[in-house]
């Protein structure tokens, strides 16, 4: 497979994904559009699982690392959905752009990884403050929009949460079957939310809608993981950590182009703040010990 290819074909799921979610709500509801996507999802990697041979471990470590991954995925897919019917699609890509940010924290806590450095709560002091024009340019909206914005962020706070439970675990599962793992424990929850709030099924769901299950469920939740990690194999993690900076940008035009969402400027710029904050945040330091280096050479 072609590595560029591969990069690419990431970078456009990941972008079209807040858009389908938003589409795939339309008419069935969003509690039933994310379950039927689920299903779809684990159905799909079960199937790649036994199609690589590859099982599910049912030890303690592995039955642990399924409830962390699957309760993940049911709180963050949940309140993801349930935001997305309130603000514009490429919104949905800036805020859960954070979750490296928020991911790397939450790890230097409990994980003991690097912790905070000077540079690294600049980056961090960029990013919230472009949240906060974001979510100020809310209140002009209305309560719908900020509750829309305040449903992803703990999406996001949920997402980075499950991610560290994960690996402090440390099970040392293959991904395939992790993700695999995880999706059979969250869809039993999105099923019985669905019978416990609705539980009746749509008479008839609109083509875009299901279109859009379709494509999150085999795109969004199969091909576009197999894409991911496929670049991450071949690819610099330096370079890997450009996807969640490019994806929010190009979620924002296509959610324009294709949905006629109106971006004000205030959301771009807020938006323009979350990026250089996580960029300085993730490459900050490169480009002061390049000072450095640079600094000593001239001082030889």
């Amino acid at each position: 497979m072609s590595i560029p290819l591969a990069f690419l074909g990431t970078i456009l799921i990941w972008s079209t994904t807040p858009l389908a979610i938003k589409w795939s709500s339309e008419g069935p509801g969003f509690i039933f559009a994310v379950m039927s996507r689920m299903a779809i999802g684990m159905l799909g990697c079960l199937l790649l699982l036994l199609i690589v041979r590859g099982k599910l471990h049912w030890h303690k470590e592995a039955l642990q690392t399924y409830l962390a991954g699957g309760l993940g995925i049911y709180g963050a897919m949940s309140c993801v959905y349930w935001g997305a019917q309130f603000i514009p699609s490429g919104l949905v890509s800036v805020i859960f752009g954070l979750t490296p940010v928020l991911t790397g924290l939450m790890a230097s806590y409990w994980l003991d990884e690097q912790g905070l450095t000077p540079i690294r709560l600049l980056g961090l002091a960029s990013a919230l403050s472009g949240l906060v024009l974001i979510f100020g340019d809310a209140f002009h909206a209305g309560y719908a929009a900020i509750f829309g914005m305040l449903s992803v962020f703990i999406a996001v706070v949920l997402h980075s949460l499950s991610t560290v439970w994960v690996k402090r675990i440390g099970a040392g599962l293959p991904v395939m079957t992790v993700t695999s793992g995880s999706l059979v424990m969250a869809l039993p929850l999105y099923l019985l939310t669905w019978g416990l709030v609705d539980g009746q099924l749509p008479t008839s769901i609109p083509d875009r809608a299901l279109f859009s299950i379709i494509y999150l469920g085999v795109f969004g939740s199969v091909i576009g993981f197999i894409l991911f990690f496929y670049v991450l194999k071949h690819v610099d993690a330096s370079r890997v950590s450009l996807i969640p900076l490019v994806t929010p940008v190009s979620a924002l035009m296509i959610g324009s182009v294709l949905n006629h969402e109106v971006i004000p400027s205030i959301v771009w710029g807020g938006s323009s703040l979350i990026l250089l904050g996580m960029s300085v945040y993730q490459w900050g330091h490169l480009l002061f010990r390049r000072q450095a280096v640079v600094a000593v050479a001239k001082d030889e």
